[in-house]
């Protein structure tokens, strides 16, 4: 090949290797332009086989040449394999690129739980009444729990079997309260007389979990001492409280019944809020729903405080929170509300 001829074979090869690395729209059709541009069997490397055989100055001069060419392709390939790769990462950007003009999406507001709710509405409406809220331990001694407030060694409620003993050394009689009626007792200690509280808290048995029972669970604990206090300022102050929480029209019943720590003792009950006292699944047909023990405090627990019984008496009277729960939206199984299952605990959430 003469070298005039070797020449023009070079600018015409690159100027076509600029077009085939310029047309490049991929990494793997670049690698095609770049063999096509600087392979072993192009023009640009028949030229340069052809080198052996020109004069040394012809030599010289269209090797230069050839290197040129070979730097301009070479320049050429870097440049578009830049542009490629940007091109790939625009892309990749474009994929993974957030719509930001879309709305987030709001976490879930919380709500107290039901039981909450219905503590919450007790305390108010005793609260209004002129009661203040005492609160004290969970683990108590034997004398709080049941000796100061009249209950015999021989009681049922003493058995391993209903009540949790803890087993503390030096301290034989400690367990988990069975009830916030222990509270009368420390706040009859700290205080003489007028006595109006209200006791919340949560209590424990030895219970297995059914629909209406748990181990565990919340009570309402309530005691008034005075001069003065009768039966009837018991059932007002009841009467009150069930029209507060149940609706204008209840009414309420009291029974007698038993309890070691007042004399006489009762039941109260409420005329059925959802029938109307007519009778329904809810009150069982009898139009009347048990709702809690209550009565007036015996001498011997005034005595055991020190309150002389003579001057002053008073009443007491205990409620399950879960209980009023229960009634109150018709909830059919008492372990719903300790389960935490967040699809029940939600229908709940506009009621506190």
């Amino acid at each position: 090949m003469d070298p005039e001829g070797a020449l023009r074979t070079l600018d015409e090869h690159l100027e076509r290797a600029r077009s085939l690395v310029a047309e490049a729209a991929s990494v793997e059709q670049l690698e095609k332009a770049q063999v096509a541009a600087l392979g072993r069997k192009t023009q640009y490397a028949e030229v340069q086989r052809s080198l052996g055989t020109m004069s040394e100055e012809d030599r010289k001069r269209v090797g230069r040449r050839a290197n040129e060419i070979r730097a301009a392709l070479e320049s050429a390939l870097a440049e578009r394999r830049e542009e490629l790769a940007a091109g790939q990462e625009r892309q990749r950007l474009k994929a993974d690129r957030i719509d930001v003009s879309l709305p987030g999406r709001r976490p879930p507001i919380g709500a107290l739980h039901p039981l909450t709710v219905v503590l919450h509405e007790i305390v108010e409406i005793f609260t209004r009444m002129g009661y203040r809220v005492a609160e004290g331990p969970e683990v108590e001694s034997d004398w709080y729990n049941f000796t100061a407030l009249n209950i015999p060694p021989d009681h049922p409620a003493r058995n391993e079997r209903d009540t949790v003993y803890l087993d503390v050394p030096g301290h034989g009689d400690l367990l988990l309260r069975t009830e916030t009626s222990a509270m009368q007792i420390r706040t009859m200690q700290q205080q003489q007389p007028p006595v109006y509280v209200i006791a919340p808290g949560r209590v424990y048995r030895q219970e297995t979990a059914d629909p209406t029972h748990t181990p565990v669970f919340n009570q309402v604990e309530g005691l008034a001492v005075d001069e003065g206090i009768t039966f009837a300022d018991l059932k007002g102050t009841l009467l009150a409280f069930a029209r507060a929480m149940f609706g204008d029209e209840t009414r309420v019943r009291m029974n007698p019944d038993y309890f070691p720590f007042v004399e006489p003792g009762g039941q109260l009950a409420v005329s059925c809020f959802i029938c109307g006292g007519e009778g329904c699944r809810t009150c069982k047909g009898t139009g009347w729903i048990e709702l809690l023990g209550c009565g007036m405090v015996h001498p011997n627990v005034l005595e055991n405080v020190g309150y002389d019984p003579e001057r002053y008496t008073g009443f007491a009277f205990g409620m399950g929170i879960e209980r009023v729960a229960l009634l109150r939206w018709g909830v059919p199984d008492i372990r719903l509300f300790w389960e935490g299952d967040v699809r029940f605990l939600e229908q709940f959430a506009g009621a506190g």
